[in-house]
């Protein structure tokens, strides 16, 4: 038996025999055309445009109408995609500049795009990148002719298989899906993919970003897809076929009870009432987080709304995107300002390599330093703010005289807006993210300053233990429990208790049911997540008893051994 692990996608378990896709390396011609030929050169280029745009259309009617409304966000990303100057425009520059082919002038551009998103730091926005590459392939399937399959596959091959491929485009998904396919593994990707999302909501179990997994898994071999642990099983006897099959009668039962618990309040055993929020990045975000019961926005990821684009969005396209949210969600909605970095700039351009970009100019740092670039967003924030309760979190705050600049421009944002007659709440809450260990280290100082902390989890992990969690060779060290992140997170959570303001945690640590009872016992009251989380988060809210919790947390934060601190985790779970 052979266990192969990448990153797990939902809760579910596939068992079925692999279908290993083979998709055949598509060379990019290069050729030269006469300057009489520009206009057909372009022509042919716009017609691919189009195709493309009509293709996915056709995609999103083969959706099924009861599959959860976010589904089909993709789809809109894409179109969106396609009108991004570095695709539908410069190409065609490019083919009469330098009276070269249509496939070469889109390869040229696209591949700067990809490189713009591979120079981010952000894990989940260097996904992103993804998105690039499948949305130019399948410009460039139209521009050479290509039939739209990903697969070799006949109707009727694959259902009851495991796809097994080196990479799947949220498309090709949807139309598995329709093949009733058991599940999926791919050679690339992420958890935060267009694809892995869909994956979730079509209640498709997966394995991303196992490498190799088209050279180890052989056609038609049974394999088991286990989408929690991110775990391929292959060369499975019977008894581990059979446990695998109660795994799964298992987790069918735990989502129906899940259901039940919708409406629940997250209130635990003793009383106590808990707050869960959502964390997202579109306004179609909204419907999943409605469904979800979620009680506010915790998180709204301004980034999207900057990227794929050569100018940033106006003060009213933003406040367009704000308002939605705030309308839609009638509790509190927190908005973090722009959290990218300088490697990817105003003007659409890119910056010189930086030496490290995860400690370069980025989030607060870059805001600072491009007035022009953060007024325009504290502006629309303002604006968005009479319409709801609204509060502002600024990214990876690091020292007081960052927080007195913020501040400042905030005050001079009022006053504009004041001149200008604009509506907007005089006593927005400002709060900010602790994601630095130093501002960890010294929010005591912070919350005397700020209206509420919200910790960062995902980048505070990988800064206090200097790891990229997404790079292979050293993700491994990536551990939430890790004694010093701990510390930091109950530092955090203290001086917030102290100076009477309520601390968030929004990062994917907040998601994990697994650290739910550790978090409470630490004294975490507000939980912030992708929606899907939200239903398992509460089941162990509801299961929890807070007046025991805290001795044992208190014990856990005394070890210093990895895996005692993990086995005192797990052995919360009873309390």
């Amino acid at each position: 038996m052979l266990t192969l692990y990448g990153a797990g996608i939902g809760k579910g378990i596939a068992i079925g025999r692999a279908f290993v896709m083979q998709r055949s390396a598509v060379e990019i011609p290069q050729y030269s055309i006469q300057a009489s030929e520009i206009g057909s050169e372009v022509d042919r280029f716009q017609k691919a445009l189009e195709d493309t745009r009509i293709q996915l259309r056709e995609i999103e009617s083969q959706i099924p109408a009861d599959a959860p409304p976010e589904s089909k966000s993709f789809i809109e990303v894409y179109l969106l995609m396609l009108k991004d100057p570095l695709i539908e425009q410069q190409p065609a520059e490019t083919i009469r500049e330098k009276l070269c082919n249509a496939e070469w002038a889109l390869r040229k551009h696209s591949k700067a795009l990809v490189d713009t998103f591979d120079r981010m730091q952000d894990p989940y926005l260097r996904e992103k990148k993804n998105d690039v590459r499948q949305i130019t392939s399948r410009i460039q399937d139209n521009l050479l002719h290509i039939p739209k399959q990903s697969t070799t596959a006949h109707p009727g091959q694959l259902e009851g298989r495991v796809v097994i491929s080196h990479d799947l485009s949220p498309a090709d998904t949807v139309q598995f899906k329709n093949q009733n396919i058991m599940g999926f593994v791919t050679d690339l990707g992420g958890p935060t993919s267009h694809t892995a999302i869909l994956a979730r909501s079509l209640k498709i179990p997966a394995v991303v970003g196992l490498h190799g997994a088209t050279r180890y898994i052989r056609h038609d071999e049974v394999v088991i897809v286990d989408g929690k642990r991110g775990a391929i099983v292959m060369g499975a006897d019977e008894g581990v076929l059979d446990r695998y099959r109660e795994r799964q009668a298992y987790v069918i039962r735990r989502k129906r009870e899940l259901d039940e618990l919708r409406d629940a309040e997250p209130v635990t055993r003793d009383g106590q009432t808990v707050k869960l929020l959502a964390n997202v990045e579109l306004p179609d975000d909204m419907r999943a987080a409605q469904r979800s019961r979620a009680q506010g926005v915790g998180l709204f990821r301004t980034e999207y709304l900057f990227m794929n684009r050569t100018e940033p969005p106006s003060e009213q396209e933003q406040f367009s995107a704000y308002s939605q949210v705030v309308r839609r969600m009638k509790s509190s909605v927190t908005i973090r300002t722009l959290d990218l970095g300088a490697d990817k700039q105003v003007d659409g351009g890119r910056s010189e390599d930086p030496t490290n970009p995860a400690l370069g100019l980025r989030a607060v740092r870059l805001c600072l330093h491009e007035p022009g670039l953060f007024k325009p967003q504290l502006r629309a924030v303002l604006r968005a703010s009479a319409l709801g309760p609204v509060q502002v979190v600024v990214p990876m705050l690091s020292s007081l005289n960052e927080l007195d600049q913020v501040f400042d421009m905030i005050a001079e944002t009022k006053e504009e807006l004041r001149q200008r007659g604009e509506d907007f709440d005089e006593e927005i809450p400002i709060g900010g993210m602790v994601e630095v260990p130093a501002a960890a280290v010294s929010a005591d100082l912070f919350a005397r300053r700020l209206d509420f902390l919200s910790i960062g989890t995902n980048d505070l992990i990988q800064y206090t233990l200097a790891i990229d969690r997404v790079d292979d060779t050293v993700n491994y060290l990536y551990d939430p429990l890790h004694p010093s992140v701990l510390r930091l997170i109950k530092l955090t959570i203290d001086a917030g208790e102290k100076a009477g303001i309520p601390v968030t945690m929004c990062g994917e640590m907040a998601g994990d049911a697994r650290y739910t009872k550790l978090l409470l016992g630490m004294g975490l009251k507000i939980f912030s997540m992708d929606p899907t989380s939200i239903p398992e988060v509460k089941r162990k809210i509801l299961e929890a008893d807070l007046r025991r919790l805290p001795d044992e947390a208190e014990k856990i934060m005394a070890c210093g051994d990895g895996n005692a601190i993990r086995d005192m985790v797990v052995a919360m779970e009873k309390l």
